[in-house]
């Protein structure tokens, strides 16, 4: 079985959306609607999430990576949260195929350490793994709160997360905590300054896992662009579409449609 990727929108700006932890790509569907003018998007839910759930690939930057550019045309590439990671390493390493990279709420470090202060709690990100084995529902309901947070309407977003998180299926808790052990060793801040393709690295301001600083100290590293949004969490997609939609722009080259 081969990864999945749906293919929304008619507009003529290609554009890659990459999910994050424990998702699948149709949690973008308000920034797909924002987008569908503008663009044609190739949505992939990554391997062990949503319709990928048995497609066999590792959940590894570099063989997602490999995957999604041998499906879809040259393009930006828009990653949330953990989904930014590969969006990274793809732009990284393969940047006549990524011609654009979006950050959305995620950094090219998760956890912090002495090194970095604006990363995670690691000890926040130990114990998630531990409580999986244990209450994998109640793990992710904690984590989606998490999500929520912060943002303009939690209880709202909140919700809708829950409503998401299992409407493909769930993802194995192998594949999780695969997940959580990229999050917990991945790090990509030596590389920025190699980034040879526009970025745009878009914060919520109230966002409770990935702090705006760390994402405006990254765009600093590379020469990208830093967006932060007011009233926005970790998920800014859901209530601030349009925002999310409008911070793109410089990414497209086809101009508006």
């Amino acid at each position: 079985m081969s990864l999945h990727i749906d293919r929304l929108g008619h507009g003529p700006q290609p554009l890659v959306l990459l999910h994050g932890w424990a998702m699948h790509g149709g949690v973008f569907a308000p920034l797909a609607e924002a987008l569908a003018e503008r663009c044609t998007l190739y949505v992939a839910d990554l391997p062990g999430h949503g319709h990928s759930r048995h497609c066999g690939l590792p959940l590894e930057p570099h063989a997602i990576a490999g995957a999604i550019a041998a499906a879809t045309p040259p393009a930006p590439w828009l990653g949330w949260s953990l989904g930014g990671l590969v969006a990274l390493a793809a732009a990284l390493d393969n940047p006549a195929h990524v011609q654009g990279l979006a950050m959305l709420c995620a950094t090219p470090r998760f956890v912090r350490d002495a090194s970095w202060p604006h990363g995670s709690d690691a000890s926040l990100v130990r114990q998630l793994a531990l409580d999986l084995e244990t209450g994998y529902h109640p793990t992710i309901e904690r984590f989606l709160a998490l999500e929520a947070m912060g943002s303009d309407d939690p209880k709202a977003e909140l919700q809708r997360l829950r409503t998401e998180v299992f409407e493909r299926g769930e993802p194995e808790l192998r594949v999780l905590q695969e997940g959580i052990g990229l999050l917990e060793r991945s790090d990509l801040r030596q590389r920025l300054p190699q980034l040879g393709v526009p970025s745009v690295w878009i914060a919520g301001r109230r966002d409770r896992l990935v702090p705006p600083a760390a994402m405006a100290w990254a765009a600093d590293q590379c020469g990208g662009r830093f967006v932060e949004i007011p009233r926005a969490g970790h998920a800014p997609f859901i209530g601030h579409a349009s925002a999310v939609a409008d911070a793109l722009q410089p990414l497209f080259t086809e101009g508006p449609a």
